[in-house]
């Protein structure tokens, strides 16, 4: 080959990096501008295609409740929560959270795993980390299986985030008071490693303390007629305290199963931005009425 096919080949290829990086930072723009169209604003579509138009690194927290194991009728819809991860995963910036309320359905008396399976998943293949498995203690009744099993009385709430650890977090929203604040008790100290125990101590309680994995919630549907419009809510304290403990003010929070709205109007009563995505379009529409309501 002689030397002035060499140099056109080198110029070819130099032009086609030109233009794939342009391309990309074409895309890129693309996204940056659909962004800032779209915050405060509910979109209606599969949230898996939906993100794609969205840039990578934007979101400060997510907040979801996926449908799950058919439990609840959702419009006859379904998703696929490995390509939803992928895309939530990508659009978080490094240290970002993601909260998932989940559960498993029973079938021929066993459960589904689709809980474990789903973090499992996250995890070993899209990247995330997993910060904590929170448990979302609630009251109900006992259920179709009452008779031949325990009354299901929770949900898991993994807690992922992505990077080196979370870019945020304020527990201090999130404390309880302490059974005996302000008391002065006194107790033994700390276990060695040999089984023996530091002395006694004493020591002020103080007036509240650090809530622990366990959270207690009442009322799914809040009283609120809206909500029940929707076939599975949570409680909107779920993202109030998320939202108060890993964004910080003035971020951007993502529901991409935004259902009735309960993330969105409390990202928006705590001072954040929020974009919702639901594949139904009632429910797009729900939660525009409630941001109308209550905001």
């Amino acid at each position: 080959m002689n030397r002035y096919k060499i140099e056109i080949i080198l110029k070819l290829r130099d032009n086609l990096k030109i233009e794939g990086q342009t391309m990309k930072i074409d895309i890129e723009q693309q996204r940056e501008q659909f962004l800032s169209q779209n915050i405060d604003n509910f979109l209606c579509g599969d949230s898996a295609e939906v993100l794609k138009q969205f840039p990578s690194n934007s979101f400060d927290l997510v907040v979801t409740s996926p449908p799950y194991d058919g439990i609840r009728d959702y419009n006859g819809f379904s998703m696929d929560l490995h390509k939803i991860g992928e895309e939530i995963f990508r659009v978080l910036k490094p240290g970002g959270v993601a909260v998932m309320v989940i559960q498993d359905s029973t079938k021929n008396f066993a459960k589904t795993l689709t809980s474990f399976h789903t973090i499992i998943d996250w995890c070993d293949n899209i990247g995330f980390k997993l910060f904590e498995t929170v448990i979302y203690r609630k009251n109900g009744t006992e259920g179709a299986w009452w008779k031949h099993r325990f009354r299901v009385d929770h949900e898991y709430m993994p807690i992922f985030f992505k990077g080196g650890k979370p870019q945020y977090f304020d527990k201090e929203p999130l404390k309880i008071p302490s059974k005996h604040g302000g008391a002065i008790m006194s107790g033994s100290g700390n276990r060695r490693t040999d089984g023996t125990t530091t002395g006694t101590i004493k020591r002020m309680i103080n007036a509240t303390k650090c809530r622990g994995t366990i959270w207690d919630y009442l009322m799914a549907g809040d009283k609120n007629p809206l909500k029940r419009k929707h076939p599975a809510v949570f409680p909107d304290r779920i993202p109030y305290d998320f939202i108060q403990c890993f964004c910080p003010p003035g971020g951007l929070v993502l529901d991409p199963f935004v259902g009735c709205g309960s993330t969105a109007v409390m990202a928006k009563k705590l001072g954040r931005s929020f974009v919702g995505i639901d594949i139904s379009q009632e429910y797009c529409d729900l939660a525009r009425q409630r941001i109308k309501e209550e905001i």
